[in-house]
């Protein structure tokens, strides 16, 4: 009984940091990657089935494959992410204009995930050699 209680539970987490993840990917404030991967831990210790749906979908998929192979992402997913976070932090400082307190806490979250972005580790990637 107490297995089955704890699939469930894991399952609603899983689902629900997808539901987070997605709303994640349209907010500058919710990040969206914890979240997939959070739901990616739940899932492989509930729901197999969910498991690989994660790791099949054509939007993230690959990078939860990678991520889940060798706790890495692609140096340019890294920087695409990077951008983004700049991007949009600057733009919700730019709308909370005059109010220096909200700013300043957005810009200290966005600095904190920007560490913690650059602080993630590359793929390395051998280039191919061209023989002529």
């Amino acid at each position: 009984m107490r297995k089955k209680i704890k699939k469930y539970l894991l399952i609603l987490c899983g689902l629900l940091s997808i539901v987070l993840g997605i709303i994640g990917a349209v907010l500058p404030i919710l990040p969206t990657t914890p979240f997939l991967i959070l739901a990616l831990a739940c899932f492989s210790n509930s729901s197999p089935r969910f498991h690989k749906m994660l790791l099949n979908n054509r939007y993230f998929g690959a990078a939860l494959q990678q991520w889940e192979q060798d706790r890495t992402i692609t140096h340019a997913s890294k920087i695409k992410a990077m951008l983004l976070v700049v991007l949009t932090f600057s733009l919700s400082i730019t709308v909370l204009h005059g109010r220096l307190p909200l700013q300043l806490g957005l810009l200290t979250l966005g600095s904190v995930l920007l560490i913690f972005m650059w602080r993630l580790k590359e793929t390395r990637v051998i280039p191919a050699t061209i023989i002529d």
